[in-house]
């Protein structure tokens, strides 16, 4: 199994939540792509997020970092096509 390495939030509270953690590689399905991030924003939703006042919507990943920026390693190659995106 392949993994990552994520920030996750550990409980509710302040920053002192957040803790680096290995979590299994996610594999892409349709309409998807796999970034390896390589910077990832903080904005208001996260902070709630981290703070327990935003639930994570039903699907979405419990990850805080809404806005990435990093390269696209993995995905469904038509959706990428469509999108005017590629591997790399």
């Amino acid at each position: 199994m392949a993994v990552m390495q994520a920030i996750e939030i550990q409980g509710y509270g302040a920053p002192e939540v957040l803790r680096l953690v290995p979590r299994p590689r996610p594999v892409p399905g349709v309409g998807e792509v796999l970034i390896r991030v390589t910077a990832s924003g903080v904005n208001r939703p996260d902070v709630l997020q981290r703070t327990g006042n935003y639930p994570v919507p039903p699907g979405a990943s419990d990850i805080p970092g809404l806005e990435v920026a990093g390269v696209v390693v993995e995905g469904d190659v038509d959706a990428l096509a469509r999108a005017g995106l590629q591997i790399g």
